[in-house]
């Protein structure tokens, strides 16, 4: 179930030293190591599960592909992060902020991917759904005309990412409208602010196995294991419309 955030919550995250907080509004609880009521600055995360079955995405996306995604780079991101904030840590508790610079840019990469892959697995199911409807597809038919019209921009913008990336709808909290970013490794070519409520992983270790170089095609089978309703869930939880 995702977490509220507030606008405030959102905006603070582009600090890196307040990232924690920020990820315990977007991760379930079951995410974070500690046990506590409330998290400190520094509680370590843990990966959360895996919210289907690893055969639930086929034909879509193949078994194997789903447990090497999850269970090994997600993996290597919660782990990054988690030694990313430990360093933090140790710079605030000694003062020494000489590798200041490289943990910040670090922290951005790690966290980014923290976050993005559990958009991306907790927005997918084994059937998806017809299409988006309610608030979303509202906003949706406002913001891009038609629902046509979104996703020919959603697949183009996936598919043309260059090298490793992401194809992201994000609501932008400033205009109060939803837009459709390209986003580079994890985190560049972002909007400040702007909260990712679906988002279309394009590194090719979500789809080789499967589909080899055929990014495009996997773009395509991908509308078929979106859930709308979750992402309409995460919309209301972020924007409080």
């Amino acid at each position: 179930m995702v977490g509220e955030i507030t606008r405030r919550e959102a905006l603070a995250g582009a600090g890196a030293g307040t990232v924690l907080g920020v990820l315990s509004s977007l991760l379930p609880g079951e995410a974070f190591a500690s046990t506590k009521a409330e998290l400190g600055p520094f509680d370590l995360l843990k990966l959360p599960p895996l919210p289907f079955a690893e055969d639930a995405l086929e034909p879509v996306i193949d078994k194997e592909t789903v447990k090497i995604h999850h269970g090994k780079h997600f993996a290597a991101y919660v782990a990054g992060l988690n030694k990313n904030i430990q360093a933090l840590d140790k710079a605030r508790q000694t003062g020494n902020y000489d590798d200041i610079k490289c943990i910040s840019k670090d922290i951005s990469f790690n966290a980014s991917g923290v976050v993005l892959h559990w958009i991306y697995f907790s927005v997918l199911g084994p059937s998806g759904s017809q299409g988006p409807t309610g608030k979303l597809l509202e906003l949706i038919n406002r913001d891009f005309g038609s629902f046509e019209n979104f996703w020919k921009q959603f697949a183009a913008a996936s598919k043309s990412v260059e090298a490793s990336g992401w194809g992201v709808l994000a609501w932008e909290p400033f205009s109060r409208k939803l837009m459709i970013l390209q986003s580079e490794k994890h985190q560049n070519l972002t909007s400040w602010g702007a909260m990712p409520i679906l988002v279309c992983d394009v590194w090719e270790h979500a789809y080789y196995l499967k589909y080899q170089n055929r990014r495009a095609e996997y773009v395509d089978n991908f509308a078929k294991i979106i859930a709308w309703p979750k992402v309409e869930e995460r919309l209301l939880a972020y924007c409080q419309i």
